[in-house]
């Protein structure tokens, strides 16, 4: 990330990919923190700069809640090897790390929804966005677990 130098907070890696044994398609995920402050008019130039980015805001996006997803893999001849999802957001506590550390801790869940990954996956193929939403209310049920588990 040296093209915003010292505007990062914290980086983690999400997604299936960052737990251990689940099935996951060959994107990465990153929540990419930034200060309160940030002007992502900017970032978005910046990244814009490099013609393999790709820079998701407002409407663009899957999650309303999220101001900047910059998205890297993507060709005129389809996917790269690997792809990222580059999540960019002001600093704080989200239900991602969460979500993977639960799946980290509970085997079994992540077993479970590996099922439904891929059932999904079968079902919306080629609809990135229902496919996303479908996944949603077992991802809230499991963050909610996690947190009475920890008391937050």
């Amino acid at each position: 990330m040296r093209l915003l130098g010292d505007c990062i907070v914290r980086i983690q890696h999400i997604g299936s990919t960052a737990v251990p044994g689940l099935m996951a398609k060959p994107t990465v995920d990153i929540l990419l923190e930034v200060p309160a402050d940030t002007d992502f008019d900017e970032i978005i130039v910046l990244f814009q700069q490099h013609s393999e980015y790709i820079c998701l805001h407002g409407e663009g996006l899957t999650n309303k809640n999220e101001p900047l997803c910059i998205l890297k893999g993507y060709t005129d001849k389809g996917f790269a090897e690997r792809v990222f999802h580059i999540h960019v957001r002001e600093a704080e506590i989200y239900d991602e790390p969460i979500f993977r550390n639960y799946l980290i801790a509970h085997p079994e869940i992540a077993t479970e929804y590996a099922t439904l990954k891929h059932k999904l996956k079968n079902e919306y193929e080629h609809d990135r966005d229902r496919y996303t939403a479908a996944k949603g209310e077992f991802i809230k049920a499991a963050v909610r677990k996690a947190k009475e588990e920890n008391g937050v």
